[in-house]
């Protein structure tokens, strides 16, 4: 066998492998499917110090056949921005939803998180039959809901949903970065590294932070 067709036996191996994981990715929307329009939901944001916390909401068709949807978190930055791309173009529909810090601050993270899912449900093109949510139930929606611990590494549709939600709020906080340099909200997306806190007692906080997180520094 030549390097070249070995070089191409590996990529056939790795491509059924990833086939693979992304059919068995598809169990719940297999189980769900007499339903009808499945959505995933997830959102990221719970822990930083500032900005604000984000959901996505995702239906994707039946016979999904993107590739590499994992937890965002599992995914390097370029590959989720990929990924950010073709989910937006095949999605039967997407949905995102914001909670302001403000509002974080106002009515507690869990509370602005379910505010946040809820408009991103709304804001969808196509209304779901059923929820597949990353590990919540969601108050107040009158849709069935399948909360799923560590939902976004076992659901495809909640995996694209967390993938939407990252992109979308890395984006935001990049953009705060050209703002309040200060702070490298571009590296830290508003996360409590040391260097950030460091910043927060050596400025005081800016307009987007937090201030219900950030009282033991202040």
């Amino acid at each position: 066998m030549t390097k070249a067709e070995e070089k191409e036996l590996k990529r056939q191996e790795k491509l059924a492998k990833e086939i693979a994981r992304c059919e068995e990715l598809k169990k719940y929307e297999k189980e769900y499917e007499s339903f009808g329009y499945i959505c995933g939901i997830d959102e990221v944001g719970r822990g930083p110090l500032a900005g604000p916390v984000v959901a996505g909401a995702v239906i994707l068709p039946k016979d999904c056949d993107i590739l590499y949807i994992n937890d965002s978190k599992k995914l390097s930055e370029k590959k989720r921005e990929e990924l950010y791309d073709v989910i937006m173009e095949k999605a039967v529909a997407v949905g995102i939803g914001y909670a302001t810090h403000e509002r974080i601050d106002e009515i507690n993270i869990l509370q602005a998180t379910y505010e946040a899912m809820r408009e991103a449900i709304s804001k969808l093109s196509v209304k779901p039959d059923i929820l597949l949510n990353d590990a919540v139930t969601i108050p107040l929606v009158d849709i069935k809901q399948v909360p799923i611990i560590k939902g976004d590494a076992k659901s495809i549709s909640i995996g694209a949903a967390s993938i939407i939600a990252k992109v979308t709020r890395d984006r935001l906080m990049v953009e705060y970065d050209k703002k309040w340099p200060q702070y490298n909200f571009a590296s830290n997306k508003g996360y409590g590294s040391a260097a950030h806190i460091a910043a927060i007692k050596e400025y005081g906080p800016c307009e987007i932070h937090r201030r219900s997180f950030i009282k033991n520094f202040v």
